[in-house]
Formats: C-alpha cells, structure tokens, sequence
C-alpha cells in the first residue's frame, strides 16, 4: 500500500502597498518640520522687536527715617527708536542678596522713585542694591544694578573713671563723663569698587581724601552713587554736671567743631522752647 505523503505549498506574505509602508516616516518628517516653523516664527518675531532702551546713570540717595531708611533711586533711559519706547520702568531695591526686596512699575515719563527699607541696627552696615529696567509689552529689558550702604555708627559708652574712648580723662566728680554721642548717626558710604580709594590713600600718605566732608572726596574715593567710599565721624562726651565737650579724637578737626556748634545750638534750642513762658 503506497504511502501518503501530504503536499507542502509555500504561500509568500502579501507586502503592504508602498504608501502604506511610507506614510509613518513622511508623518514623522511633516511633524518635524511643523515644529521648526513654528519655532523659527516665534524666533524671528522675537529678534525682529525693536530693542528697549537701556537705563543708564542709575544712582541712589538714602536718608535716615526713624528706624527706616528711604532710598531715593533715580535715572535714566537711553534715547529709542519709536518701536522700542518703553511703556514702564520696573524699579527694585533690596538689602543684601535679595532676602529683603521691595518692587515698583511706574511710568516711563519718571526718572525718580522711592522705596523704604530697614535701617540697620547701631554699628552696623546695611548693603543693599537698587536696580532699574525698561518694561514693554510685558517683556523686560536689561537691568542696570547700582550698590550702595549706609553705616550707623555704634553707640559708646564711658567706662567708671570717666575716662572717654579717645583717652580722655576728666578729674572732678562733676566733670565725669556719663555718655558718648557720634555724629553724624548714620552716613551713606559707596561701596570702594576694586580698592581704588585704598590704593590712592596708600599713594598719598598724610593727605585728605576730602574735597567736602562726608559730602565729596576725590575721585578715586567716590562710588557708583557719586558718594564718598569712607566716611568721618565724630565723638561727644556728655559730663555729669549737663555740659557737653568734644572727645580727643574730635579736637581740631574743622568739620566735627562744626558738628560740636550745631549740637550745642540744638541743645539751647530746645530749652528755649521748653522753658515756660513768664506768667
């Protein structure tokens, strides 16, 4: 009986038709370049703003209020085609590295703003920043950042004897000092950018650095604030029986004879108002 062998027949697969075998790939290249159009818009619409002036001479002026601290900033923009006028100015001043920061927008039109910030404690430094930038169209332009400091001179006492932190000693139990004043109570100082003011004292040994006390001094020893990097203070002593010296460290120094005056008018303004009038 013959055998029965079962006949193979190879069947080949069907290819897909070519279309179908090219679209993934053609889907994938249309996304691409979609993407890159899209991107490529939103770069040309950006190079193609106008750009924004830029602020420049930014400077700050700081006065003592209380236990505050008001620091006027001022500035100014740089001349702009009419596309790039700015709409705002964004103006920001802070202590140290930004832990303490107050924000304002106003109107382009200004060039002053003011801001309020804690006064330092007695013999201590506040640092801080002030910084302005054009705003337009909610997009900010470069930020022009200008340091500053304010030092508070700390408060000095007299020791049992009497005797004055400038070595000064006094003999009678009425002429004990009680009570050492330092004015000015607090002076703003620029920061000594790259040691300039240093290197010049250095190089001029024996000469003054002053061309007005606390107000203006060389230029190798004035800041980015147009302010002095040093400062001068000066010592008072309060005796027991009510008068009021000058401490050693202060004696023959022209600008802290000025202060002494001013201190003493001050004292017999205020008794003159507080005096109570003849009935």
């Amino acid at each position: 009986m013959r055998r029965y062998e079962p006949e193979v027949i190879d069947i080949e697969p069907k290819k897909p038709a070519l279309w179908k075998r090219l679209l993934p790939p053609i889907l994938v290249l249309f996304i691409i370049a979609g993407a890159v159009v899209v991107v490529g818009s939103k770069l040309r619409r950006t190079l193609a703003q106008p750009r924004l002036p830029r602020t420049v001479d930014v400077r700050s002026d700081i006065l003592p209020e209380g236990d505050s601290l008001a620091v006027a900033v001022q500035w100014h923009l740089e001349a702009a085609s009419a596309g790039g006028v700015a709409e705002s100015v964004r103006v920001e001043v802070g202590l140290g590295d930004g832990d303490v920061a107050q924000f304002a927008t106003i109107s382009s039109e200004e060039t002053v703003d003011t801001a309020v910030v804690p006064a330092p404690p007695e013999g201590q430094t506040a640092t801080g920043y002030s910084c302005v930038a054009a705003v337009r169209h909610g997009r900010l332009g470069r930020e022009t950042c200008t340091p500053w400091q304010f030092v508070r001179p700390s408060g000095v006492s007299a020791d049992s004897g009497g005797k004055t932190t400038s070595g000064a000693r006094t003999s009678s139990a009425g002429a004990k000092v009680t009570r050492i004043v330092v004015q000015p109570e607090g002076v703003q100082v620029d920061p000594d950018v790259e040691g300039r003011c240093a290197k010049w004292q250095r190089e001029h040994p024996g000469s003054s650095v002053w061309v007005e006390t606390n107000r203006t001094a060389v230029p190798e020893c004035t800041g980015p604030n147009g302010k002095p990097t040093v400062a001068q203070f000066c010592a008072f002593a309060v005796l027991g029986d009510g008068r009021k010296v000058a401490t050693k460290a202060s004696e023959g120094v022209p600008y802290c004879q000025r202060l002494f005056a001013e201190w003493g008018r001050e004292r017999i303004s205020s008794a003159i108002r507080t005096s109570p009038r003849p009935g």
